[in-house]
Protein backbone atom coordinates (compact mmCIF):
# COMPACT_ATOMS: atom_id res chain seq x y z
CA UNK A 1 0.00 0.00 0.00
CA UNK A 2 2.56 2.37 1.09
CA UNK A 3 4.56 1.40 -2.05
CA UNK A 4 1.70 2.41 -4.12
CA UNK A 5 0.81 5.67 -2.48
CA UNK A 6 4.59 6.60 -3.01
CA UNK A 7 4.12 6.15 -6.77
CA UNK A 8 0.92 7.51 -7.46
CA UNK A 9 2.16 10.55 -5.77
CA UNK A 10 5.33 10.68 -8.00
CA UNK A 11 2.93 10.07 -11.23
CA UNK A 12 1.08 12.96 -10.17
CA UNK A 13 4.08 15.57 -9.72
CA UNK A 14 4.23 15.68 -13.73
CA UNK A 15 0.79 15.80 -14.33
CA UNK A 16 0.59 18.82 -12.22
CA UNK A 17 3.02 20.79 -13.41
CA UNK A 18 1.36 20.24 -16.66
CA UNK A 19 -1.63 21.63 -15.76
CA UNK A 20 0.12 24.26 -14.40
CA UNK A 21 1.64 25.31 -17.44
CA UNK A 22 -0.88 24.57 -20.09
CA UNK A 23 -3.20 26.77 -17.76
CA UNK A 24 -0.44 29.71 -17.65
CA UNK A 25 -0.16 29.33 -21.52
CA UNK A 26 -4.03 29.71 -22.07
CA UNK A 27 -3.90 32.68 -19.58
CA UNK A 28 -1.36 34.36 -21.39
CA UNK A 29 -3.29 33.69 -24.53
CA UNK A 30 -7.04 35.28 -23.60
CA UNK A 31 -7.27 39.06 -24.22
CA UNK A 32 -6.76 41.49 -21.86
CA UNK A 33 -3.91 42.72 -19.57
CA UNK A 34 -4.32 42.93 -15.73
CA UNK A 35 -2.42 46.67 -15.71
CA UNK A 36 -5.43 47.76 -17.50
CA UNK A 37 -7.58 46.93 -15.44
CA UNK A 38 -5.40 48.24 -12.47
CA UNK A 39 -5.65 51.49 -13.82
CA UNK A 40 -8.10 51.66 -15.70
CA UNK A 41 -6.65 54.53 -18.58
CA UNK A 42 -3.03 52.94 -19.12
CA UNK A 43 -2.24 55.18 -21.33
CA UNK A 44 -2.44 58.14 -19.26
CA UNK A 45 0.63 57.39 -16.94
CA UNK A 46 2.40 55.54 -19.30
CA UNK A 47 5.11 55.75 -16.43
CA UNK A 48 2.98 54.60 -14.01
CA UNK A 49 1.44 51.62 -15.92
CA UNK A 50 5.50 50.64 -16.44
CA UNK A 51 6.38 50.70 -13.17
CA UNK A 52 3.34 48.40 -12.08
CA UNK A 53 4.00 46.28 -14.91
CA UNK A 54 7.83 45.52 -13.43
CA UNK A 55 6.82 44.84 -10.08
CA UNK A 56 4.77 42.33 -10.99
CA UNK A 57 7.32 40.74 -13.74
CA UNK A 58 5.00 41.15 -16.59
CA UNK A 59 7.55 42.56 -18.41
CA UNK A 60 9.43 39.19 -18.99
CA UNK A 61 8.76 36.55 -21.38
CA UNK A 62 5.55 34.10 -20.83
CA UNK A 63 8.58 31.18 -19.99
CA UNK A 64 10.19 33.73 -17.15
CA UNK A 65 7.39 34.43 -16.25
CA UNK A 66 6.29 30.51 -15.39
CA UNK A 67 9.36 29.89 -13.88
CA UNK A 68 9.43 33.18 -11.75
CA UNK A 69 5.87 31.89 -10.40
CA UNK A 70 7.13 28.21 -9.50
CA UNK A 71 10.41 29.26 -7.64
CA UNK A 72 10.35 32.81 -7.28
CA UNK A 73 12.61 35.63 -8.25
CA UNK A 74 15.07 37.58 -5.36
CA UNK A 75 15.17 41.06 -6.98
CA UNK A 76 16.86 44.21 -6.32
CA UNK A 77 16.85 47.81 -7.22
CA UNK A 78 15.51 48.19 -11.02
CA UNK A 79 16.08 51.68 -12.56
CA UNK A 80 12.61 52.83 -14.01
CA UNK A 81 12.77 56.18 -14.57
CA UNK A 82 16.50 56.19 -15.75
CA UNK A 83 17.44 58.88 -13.32
CA UNK A 84 20.09 56.39 -12.00
CA UNK A 85 18.33 55.38 -8.80
CA UNK A 86 16.78 52.06 -8.37
CA UNK A 87 13.51 52.61 -7.71
CA UNK A 88 12.02 48.32 -7.06
CA UNK A 89 13.26 46.12 -4.35
CA UNK A 90 12.40 43.23 -2.97
CA UNK A 91 11.56 39.16 -2.93
CA UNK A 92 9.61 36.83 -4.68
CA UNK A 93 8.81 33.57 -3.29
CA UNK A 94 7.47 30.63 -5.52
CA UNK A 95 5.27 28.06 -5.52
CA UNK A 96 7.41 25.13 -4.79
CA UNK A 97 8.62 27.40 -1.67
CA UNK A 98 4.98 27.45 -0.90
CA UNK A 99 3.93 30.60 -1.69
CA UNK A 100 1.30 30.94 -4.59
CA UNK A 101 1.87 34.82 -4.42
CA UNK A 102 -0.35 37.14 -4.34
CA UNK A 103 -3.91 38.75 -5.75
CA UNK A 104 -2.83 41.65 -8.17
CA UNK A 105 -6.27 43.10 -7.61
CA UNK A 106 -6.89 42.97 -3.85
CA UNK A 107 -2.64 43.09 -2.68
CA UNK A 108 -4.03 39.37 -0.34
CA UNK A 109 -2.04 36.40 -0.47
CA UNK A 110 -3.81 33.60 -2.94
CA UNK A 111 -3.50 31.11 -0.49
CA UNK A 112 -5.71 32.76 2.15
CA UNK A 113 -8.18 33.65 -0.50
CA UNK A 114 -8.25 30.00 -1.49
CA UNK A 115 -8.88 28.70 2.65
CA UNK A 116 -11.65 30.88 2.60
CA UNK A 117 -13.56 29.84 -0.30
CA UNK A 118 -13.19 25.91 0.13
CA UNK A 119 -15.38 25.30 3.02
CA UNK A 120 -18.15 27.23 1.01
CA UNK A 121 -17.10 24.53 -1.88
CA UNK A 122 -17.30 21.56 0.63
CA UNK A 123 -20.68 22.62 1.58
CA UNK A 124 -22.29 22.06 -1.87
CA UNK A 125 -19.86 19.47 -3.33
CA UNK A 126 -20.40 17.27 -0.04
CA UNK A 127 -24.37 16.64 0.18
CA UNK A 128 -24.24 17.10 -3.99
CA UNK A 129 -22.14 13.59 -3.79
CA UNK A 130 -23.95 12.07 -0.94
CA UNK A 131 -27.56 12.67 -3.22
CA UNK A 132 -26.41 11.87 -6.12
CA UNK A 133 -25.05 8.54 -4.94
CA UNK A 134 -27.87 7.40 -2.97
CA UNK A 135 -31.11 8.54 -5.34
CA UNK A 136 -28.65 7.53 -8.70
CA UNK A 137 -27.95 3.99 -6.46
CA UNK A 138 -31.79 3.68 -6.47
CA UNK A 139 -32.63 4.57 -9.46
CA UNK A 140 -30.21 2.14 -11.13
CA UNK A 141 -30.57 -0.92 -9.62
CA UNK A 142 -34.40 -0.68 -9.13
CA UNK A 143 -34.19 0.37 -13.42
CA UNK A 144 -31.75 -3.53 -13.53
CA UNK A 145 -34.44 -5.45 -11.89
CA UNK A 146 -37.51 -4.04 -13.64
CA UNK A 147 -35.31 -4.47 -16.80
CA UNK A 148 -37.38 -3.26 -20.04
CA UNK A 149 -39.82 -2.02 -17.94
CA UNK A 150 -42.07 1.31 -17.09
CA UNK A 151 -39.59 2.53 -14.30
CA UNK A 152 -36.81 1.24 -16.75
CA UNK A 153 -37.50 3.60 -19.31
CA UNK A 154 -37.89 6.20 -17.03
CA UNK A 155 -35.15 5.61 -15.28
CA UNK A 156 -32.83 5.99 -18.55
CA UNK A 157 -34.85 8.95 -19.54
CA UNK A 158 -33.48 10.32 -16.62
CA UNK A 159 -30.23 9.45 -17.31
CA UNK A 160 -29.89 11.10 -20.67
CA UNK A 161 -31.77 14.03 -19.27
CA UNK A 162 -29.42 14.78 -16.23
CA UNK A 163 -26.25 14.81 -18.53
CA UNK A 164 -27.50 16.32 -21.35
CA UNK A 165 -29.34 19.26 -19.59
CA UNK A 166 -26.99 22.62 -19.00
CA UNK A 167 -26.19 23.34 -15.59
CA UNK A 168 -26.74 26.68 -15.66
CA UNK A 169 -30.19 26.86 -17.46
CA UNK A 170 -31.34 24.26 -15.30
CA UNK A 171 -30.12 26.84 -12.43
CA UNK A 172 -31.76 29.96 -14.04
CA UNK A 173 -34.78 27.28 -14.47
CA UNK A 174 -34.96 27.10 -10.88
CA UNK A 175 -34.56 30.22 -9.24
CA UNK A 176 -37.62 31.44 -11.93
CA UNK A 177 -39.60 28.90 -10.37
CA UNK A 178 -38.70 28.94 -6.90
CA UNK A 179 -37.19 32.17 -6.22
CA UNK A 180 -38.92 34.72 -8.78
CA UNK A 181 -42.58 32.82 -9.08
CA UNK A 182 -43.42 30.65 -5.81
CA UNK A 183 -41.30 32.63 -3.56
CA UNK A 184 -40.22 29.69 -1.54
CA UNK A 185 -36.15 29.73 -1.24
CA UNK A 186 -33.68 32.63 -1.62
CA UNK A 187 -32.59 33.59 -4.82
CA UNK A 188 -28.53 33.40 -4.38
CA UNK A 189 -25.69 33.82 -1.89
CA UNK A 190 -25.01 31.55 1.60
CA UNK A 191 -26.80 33.26 3.60
CA UNK A 192 -29.04 36.21 4.84
CA UNK A 193 -26.75 39.14 4.46
CA UNK A 194 -29.30 41.75 5.97
CA UNK A 195 -28.60 39.92 9.37
CA UNK A 196 -25.93 41.61 11.60
CA UNK A 197 -24.09 37.84 12.58
CA UNK A 198 -21.43 37.28 10.39
CA UNK A 199 -21.09 33.92 11.83
CA UNK A 200 -22.24 30.68 9.87
CA UNK A 201 -25.29 29.06 10.89
CA UNK A 202 -26.26 25.90 8.98
CA UNK A 203 -29.73 25.92 9.30
CA UNK A 204 -29.72 29.58 8.24
CA UNK A 205 -27.63 28.15 5.01
CA UNK A 206 -30.11 25.60 4.08
CA UNK A 207 -32.60 27.08 1.95
CA UNK A 208 -29.76 28.46 -0.02
CA UNK A 209 -28.13 25.44 -0.74
CA UNK A 210 -31.26 23.27 -1.98
CA UNK A 211 -31.17 24.48 -5.36
CA UNK A 212 -27.23 24.77 -6.05
CA UNK A 213 -26.93 21.17 -4.60
CA UNK A 214 -30.20 19.56 -6.68
CA UNK A 215 -28.49 20.88 -10.03
CA UNK A 216 -24.68 19.59 -8.93
CA UNK A 217 -26.33 15.89 -7.83
CA UNK A 218 -28.53 15.81 -11.03
CA UNK A 219 -25.42 15.28 -13.37
CA UNK A 220 -24.06 12.37 -10.15
CA UNK A 221 -27.59 10.92 -10.29
CA UNK A 222 -27.26 10.48 -14.12
CA UNK A 223 -24.09 9.00 -14.25
CA UNK A 224 -24.56 6.75 -11.03
CA UNK A 225 -28.25 5.62 -12.05
CA UNK A 226 -26.70 4.46 -15.38
CA UNK A 227 -23.42 2.58 -14.23
CA UNK A 228 -25.39 1.05 -11.13
CA UNK A 229 -27.78 -0.38 -14.25
CA UNK A 230 -25.17 -1.62 -16.10
CA UNK A 231 -23.33 -3.11 -13.60
CA UNK A 232 -26.51 -4.89 -11.70
CA UNK A 233 -27.48 -6.27 -15.46
CA UNK A 234 -24.02 -7.90 -16.03
CA UNK A 235 -24.15 -9.81 -12.25
CA UNK A 236 -27.22 -10.81 -13.12
CA UNK A 237 -26.48 -12.68 -15.54
CA UNK A 238 -23.59 -14.30 -13.71
CA UNK A 239 -23.66 -18.38 -13.21
CA UNK A 240 -23.22 -17.68 -9.01
CA UNK A 241 -26.72 -15.63 -9.16
CA UNK A 242 -28.61 -18.64 -11.54
CA UNK A 243 -27.09 -21.01 -8.62
CA UNK A 244 -28.27 -18.90 -6.14
CA UNK A 245 -31.95 -18.94 -7.71
CA UNK A 246 -31.66 -22.38 -8.68
CA UNK A 247 -31.06 -23.29 -4.63
CA UNK A 248 -34.57 -21.43 -3.84
CA UNK A 249 -33.18 -18.55 -2.25
CA UNK A 250 -35.40 -15.56 -1.71
CA UNK A 251 -35.32 -12.53 -4.61
CA UNK A 252 -34.33 -10.11 -1.54
CA UNK A 253 -31.80 -12.22 -0.49
CA UNK A 254 -30.03 -12.69 -3.90
CA UNK A 255 -30.41 -8.99 -5.00
CA UNK A 256 -29.21 -7.69 -1.54
CA UNK A 257 -26.20 -9.85 -0.42
CA UNK A 258 -25.00 -11.45 -4.20
CA UNK A 259 -26.79 -8.75 -6.92
CA UNK A 260 -26.25 -5.26 -5.24
CA UNK A 261 -23.60 -5.98 -2.92
CA UNK A 262 -21.12 -7.23 -6.43
CA UNK A 263 -22.65 -4.59 -8.40
CA UNK A 264 -21.77 -1.42 -6.45
CA UNK A 265 -18.49 -2.42 -6.18
CA UNK A 266 -17.41 -0.29 -9.42
CA UNK A 267 -20.05 2.18 -8.92
CA UNK A 268 -17.84 2.81 -5.71
CA UNK A 269 -14.72 4.17 -7.69
CA UNK A 270 -16.10 6.86 -9.11
CA UNK A 271 -17.09 8.58 -5.69
CA UNK A 272 -13.48 9.70 -5.52
CA UNK A 273 -13.36 11.31 -8.79
CA UNK A 274 -16.54 12.61 -8.36
CA UNK A 275 -15.47 14.25 -5.29
CA UNK A 276 -12.70 15.47 -6.72
CA UNK A 277 -14.26 16.89 -9.27
CA UNK A 278 -16.87 19.05 -7.25
CA UNK A 279 -14.04 19.62 -5.08
CA UNK A 280 -12.27 21.40 -7.63
CA UNK A 281 -14.72 24.10 -8.46
CA UNK A 282 -18.44 23.57 -9.52
CA UNK A 283 -17.70 26.97 -11.47
CA UNK A 284 -20.92 27.47 -13.39
CA UNK A 285 -23.33 26.40 -10.62
CA UNK A 286 -21.57 28.78 -7.91
CA UNK A 287 -21.91 31.59 -10.61
CA UNK A 288 -25.25 31.29 -11.31
CA UNK A 289 -26.19 31.01 -7.78
CA UNK A 290 -23.41 33.73 -6.43
CA UNK A 291 -22.28 31.51 -4.21
CA UNK A 292 -18.82 32.31 -2.32
CA UNK A 293 -17.07 29.33 -3.07
CA UNK A 294 -13.83 28.27 -5.09
CA UNK A 295 -15.02 28.34 -8.38
CA UNK A 296 -16.60 31.50 -8.19
CA UNK A 297 -12.97 33.06 -6.94
CA UNK A 298 -11.67 31.58 -10.49
CA UNK A 299 -14.22 33.04 -12.30
CA UNK A 300 -13.99 36.63 -10.62
CA UNK A 301 -10.17 36.11 -11.19
CA UNK A 302 -10.47 35.22 -15.03
CA UNK A 303 -13.03 38.22 -15.41
CA UNK A 304 -9.82 40.97 -13.75
CA UNK A 305 -6.77 39.10 -15.13
CA UNK A 306 -6.00 38.38 -11.53
CA UNK A 307 -3.23 35.66 -12.77
CA UNK A 308 -1.98 34.56 -9.47
CA UNK A 309 -5.66 33.99 -7.90
CA UNK A 310 -5.85 32.24 -11.53
CA UNK A 311 -2.85 29.72 -11.25
CA UNK A 312 -3.62 29.41 -7.89
CA UNK A 313 -7.36 28.19 -8.40
CA UNK A 314 -5.98 26.01 -11.11
CA UNK A 315 -3.49 24.38 -9.04
CA UNK A 316 -5.70 23.69 -6.08
CA UNK A 317 -8.20 21.98 -8.09
CA UNK A 318 -5.94 19.72 -10.07
CA UNK A 319 -4.35 18.59 -6.82
CA UNK A 320 -8.16 18.03 -5.53
CA UNK A 321 -9.10 15.97 -8.40
CA UNK A 322 -6.13 13.67 -8.65
CA UNK A 323 -6.35 13.56 -4.67
CA UNK A 324 -10.10 12.17 -5.46
CA UNK A 325 -8.28 9.67 -8.04
CA UNK A 326 -6.22 8.68 -5.98
CA UNK A 327 -9.10 7.92 -3.39
CA UNK A 328 -10.94 6.06 -5.76
CA UNK A 329 -8.23 3.67 -6.36
CA UNK A 330 -7.88 2.98 -2.44
CA UNK A 331 -11.82 2.35 -2.16
CA UNK A 332 -11.52 0.03 -4.91
CA UNK A 333 -9.30 -1.98 -2.55
CA UNK A 334 -11.27 -1.88 -0.11
CA UNK A 335 -14.50 -2.70 -0.88
CA UNK A 336 -13.11 -5.67 -3.52
CA UNK A 337 -10.80 -7.71 -1.31
CA UNK A 338 -9.20 -9.71 -4.68
CA UNK A 339 -7.70 -6.17 -5.62
CA UNK A 340 -4.42 -5.79 -3.62
CA UNK A 341 -2.01 -2.46 -4.15
CA UNK A 342 1.38 -3.69 -5.20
Amino acid sequence: MNRFLIRRIIQAIPTIFGISLLSFLLMLATPGDPITTITFRPSSDPGASEILRRQLGLDQPPLVQYIYWLIGNDWTRIDVDGDGVGDIQGTRRGVLRGDLGSSIQIKRPVWDMIVERVPATLLLALPAVIVGYIVGGIIGLLAALRHQGIFDQIARIISVAGSAIPAFWLGLLLILLFSVRLDWLPMSGMRDITKTDAGFNLLESLPYMIMPVTVLSLGIIAVISRYTRIQVLEVLAQDYVRTAKSKGLSSRYINTLHVARNALIPVVTLLGGAIGFLLGGAVIVEQVFSWPGLGRLAIDAVSQRDYPVIMGSVLVSGVMYIIGLLISDLLYSLVDPRIRLE
